[in-house]
């Protein structure tokens, strides 16, 4: 039986998502991308992001809502 190793990706530095990515819990169109303070990244679809927002508010740098383009400095 193997085992799994998790591994720490992150998605290019970019201001908006230009491309197409999915929310790290469901797999829906991104729509806010949350910037932590390693550089790593999360992406969420609107449900998600308005789910945890909260507590992803306690761990970013900023957060980019990209429907509005509106960045939201932690």
């Amino acid at each position: 039986m193997s085992q799994m190793t998790q591994t720490l990706t992150t998605t290019p530095p970019t201001d908006d998502l230009v491309v197409p990515f999915h929310c790290d819990r469901c797999g829906a169109l991104a729509k806010v991308r949350v910037v932590l303070a390693s550089g790593s990244d999360l992406v969420f679809c609107g449900h998600h992001a308005r789910e945890y927002e909260g507590k992803l508010r306690d761990i970013a740098v900023d957060i980019i809502d990209t429907e509005g383009e509106q960045h939201v400095t932690a």
